[in-house]
């Protein structure tokens, strides 16, 4: 057995600021996926994955007591299928940002809800709320608090914008242009980063009133503009906005970024030749980089491995 490709995600903008409610932008990167699959003889990493796949649909047994009219699962067929050996095979890097446990999420929901929305249908706005909510409170095994959307956008596959918390859509990004020098890269950090422990910080920090400031009036207006700017294809406005973003994640979401990377993250912002700004929750994993010139950026970090998402 093996089940259809679930892929990657890349939220661009919006980590953090999407709890306070700001815009925020989520892209599919298809470089990474995973499938549900079974095997004759199962690896050491099958095995252990399936084990991870027994407590989580435990928690979805619960799930489903609970919250009857949210969603339902075959549960049968799902506890039949797990205990004979199904896992996810994934190449998607747990801890970098990228939406491993999203993934994972799209995969179960496509196999196994009932009365599940597809894909093909027309996504209302009513719908893809109503799938976000299901993928919320399922991925909340994974993190404690998920927002639903790395699955939502693995499951879709298509790029989405969040314009408020209960005010999503499903949009375009501007063409990619291979001749461009701009490019959006990731930055490999070399550290496994954990989602939980970044929310607890975030969350401690927003009991305090100045950040709470920093947040609506720097952290948010930032994001927001960075958003519509790359949708509307304005990039010299982008990367000014971009910057600004990147000072303000630097001075006020220092525990979020690897110490190796502060010295990193401010020459970005002294030379113009790259902005770095947090993929995901951060703590490790993928930094995400932003730069007009794509040679200039790979000879200032050239000890470090790029991988280029998207190029104009």
């Amino acid at each position: 057995m093996k089940g259809p490709l679930f892929y990657s995600k890349i939220l661009l903008f919006g980590e953090y600021g999407i709890i306070r409610d700001s815009k925020g932008l989520s892209i599919p990167y298809n470089f990474y996926n995973g499938a549900l699959k079974k095997d004759a003889n199962p690896s050491d990493e099958a095995i252990q994955s399936n084990g991870h796949l027994k407590r989580f649909v435990a928690y979805l047994e619960q799930l489903q007591k609970d919250q009857p009219d949210l969603v339902t699962f075959d549960l049968e067929t799902l506890n039949s299928d797990v205990q004979t050996g199904m896992y996810f095979d994934s190449s998607i890097p747990q801890g970098y940002g990228v939406g491993s446990s999203g993934a994972l999420v799209a995969a179960i929901y496509d196999k196994y809800a009932q009365h599940k929305i597809t894909v093909l249908e027309n996504l209302t706005r009513e719908k893809l709320l109503t799938l976000k909510t299901i993928f919320s409170q399922m991925e909340s095994f994974f993190h404690g608090k998920s927002s639903g959307l790395d699955p939502l956008n693995s499951y879709l596959s298509i790029p989405i914008l969040i314009n408020s918390k209960d005010n999503i859509e499903a949009t375009g990004i501007p063409t990619q242009s291979f001749e461009g020098k701009g490019a959006v890269f990731l930055l490999d950090s070399g550290i496994v980063g954990e989602t939980a422990p970044m929310v607890n910080i975030f969350m401690e920090n927003l009991k305090d009133k100045g950040f709470r400031t920093m947040l609506k009036n720097q952290f948010v207006k930032y994001t927001d503009a960075c958003v519509e700017n790359f949708l509307g294809g304005d990039m010299k406005s982008l990367f000014e906005n971009t910057k600004q973003l990147s000072k303000v994640v630097l001075n006020n979401f220092k525990p979020m970024i690897p110490e190796q990377f502060h010295g990193i993250w401010q020459e970005g912002i002294d030379s113009n030749d790259y902005y770095l700004k947090l993929c995901g929750s951060g703590g490790g994993g993928y930094i995400l980089g932003f730069t007009q010139d794509l040679e200039k950026a790979k000879e200032s970090l050239k000890d470090f491995k790029l991988e280029v998402v998207y190029q104009f």
